[in-house]
């Protein structure tokens, strides 16, 4: 029978390791934690519930993290899940069957969030599809952050959905929002992107309408609208430290 792992990267994770472990471990044996240097009980507790842990320093890269987790198993197929994240009963039955079939496709996971005690439908965190699951030599991953994965084979929509139970706090988004914006900014950088002031406030003005108004964000609420403002200072904040670079650097 083909195998599959489970990999799941982590830092500080320990609200969330042992109930991700505990439900990946529904699907397979094989649960492979990339940690990039936990300082809380994160380890320990993945260890305690039978999954490997392997370490690779941070260096602000998520998709590097992601590939260095290919070479860490020998299975057939690999599914990535994210330490917040939860397969529901139908997805597992579904996933288990795709490896089983073992036929030549990528898969692809629906995903609906919870963010601060509430479901969103709508806008910045509406119900998505993410590509997660793949035979393990047809995938490598891109991008420093929002990466993704690069694989030919063709996209087949697996029945079921993750529960993606996001943030917790206003705080806990802050700090990824400050994390994101510099990655991003770095690498569009190093690739050759530049900005300018008017540009940046455009990509801000028009990431607002998109999600407030084209993808509905405005039906959520006043968290759903509050998102959609987010959405427009994330998007302003990291041209502004693009623009912010190419000024350094003259």
């Amino acid at each position: 029978m083909p195998t599959l792992a489970i990999l799941i990267l982590t830092k500080n994770e320990e609200k969330n390791i042992m109930e991700v472990v505990i439900n990946a471990k529904r699907c397979t044996d094989e649960v492979l934690i990339i940690d990039s240097g936990s300082t809380d009980t994160t380890v320990k507790q993945a260890e305690e519930q039978g999954a490997k842990v392997v370490y690779r320093a941070w260096d602000n890269d998520f998709a590097a993290q992601r590939n260095f987790g290919l070479t860490q198993t020998n299975a057939k197929w690999v599914l990535y899940l994210d330490a917040d994240e939860r397969l529901n009963e139908e997805l597992i039955t579904a996933i288990k069957q795709a490896v089983e079939a073992d036929r030549q496709k990528q898969y692809a996971l629906v995903r609906k969030s919870v963010a601060f005690g509430q479901k969103f439908n709508h806008g910045v965190l509406k119900p998505d599809k993410v590509a997660r699951l793949f035979p393990r030599d047809t995938v490598q991953w891109k991008n420093k952050v929002h990466e993704r994965p690069q694989c030919d084979l063709e996209l087949v929509v697996l029945p079921g959905h993750i529960e993606h139970y996001t943030y917790e706090s206003w705080a806990q988004w802050a700090e990824k929002f400050n994390q994101y914006t510099t990655i991003w900014a770095d690498n569009a950088y190093a690739g050759g992107k530049r900005t300018s002031l008017p540009i940046a406030y455009g990509h801000a003005f028009f990431g607002f309408v998109q999600m407030a108004v084209f993808k509905l964000g405005i039906l959520d609420g006043w968290l759903g609208l509050a998102l959609c403002c987010n959405h427009f200072s994330y998007t302003l904040l990291k041209y502004l430290k693009l623009y912010e670079l190419q000024k350094k650097q003259g």
